[in-house]
């Protein structure tokens, strides 16, 4: 919400929205992001309730290992997001040069492999299905009195430009 009020800036056409903590559902929107927006970049933003005052830059989804139940009380047939897909799919966003190069006021930023094989690997990892490695994924911790809106927006702000930076650099 606080990244919306604050944009990307005027050349950036910015959508939010807030996907379910349903498998199934997740996929189909994720999906229709890719079908109908077409975006450039998804950038998927969850919940890390571990974390006190950290962001986690994820660098791959995980296809396998989905047995934990969504709130409805499924998991995907056979513990994975798309039978007929590899095992892993990294980010065209390299995360580790990006986790090297940022850094933010008020927050640490840490790199990871491991997303959690929860709806946040099983998001990201279809995202990058869909989006040919066009995706990212960052966890960040719950709003505290040491990580504000405020500190949370200007951060995943930040982040986002850099990795839009990424993107241009490729396209170049």
């Amino acid at each position: 919400q606080e990244l919306s009020k604050r944009g990307l800036g005027e050349n950036i056409d910015l959508h939010i929205m807030q996907l379910p903590v349903v498998y199934q559902k997740a996929k189909e929107q994720v999906f229709k992001i890719w079908t109908t927006l077409q975006p450039l970049l998804t950038v998927h933003v969850g919940l890390a309730s571990s974390a006190k005052a950290l962001i986690i830059l994820e660098q791959c989804g995980k296809n396998k290992g989905y047995q934990e139940m969504d709130v409805c009380g499924f998991h995907p047939e056979g513990g994975c997001c798309m039978l007929d897909g590899p095992e892993k799919i990294e980010s065209t966003i390299n995360m580790k040069s990006l986790w090297k190069n940022i850094s933010v006021e008020g927050i640490d930023i840490i790199f990871s492999r491991d997303a959690g094989r929860y709806i946040c690997d099983y998001t990201y990892y279809t995202s990058l299905y869909y989006g040919n490695g066009r995706a990212a994924f960052i966890h960040v911790p719950p709003l505290s009195k040491s990580v504000t809106a405020d500190i949370l927006g200007k951060a995943l702000q930040t982040i986002i430009l850099e990795m839009l930076k990424q993107c241009g650099e490729e396209r170049d």
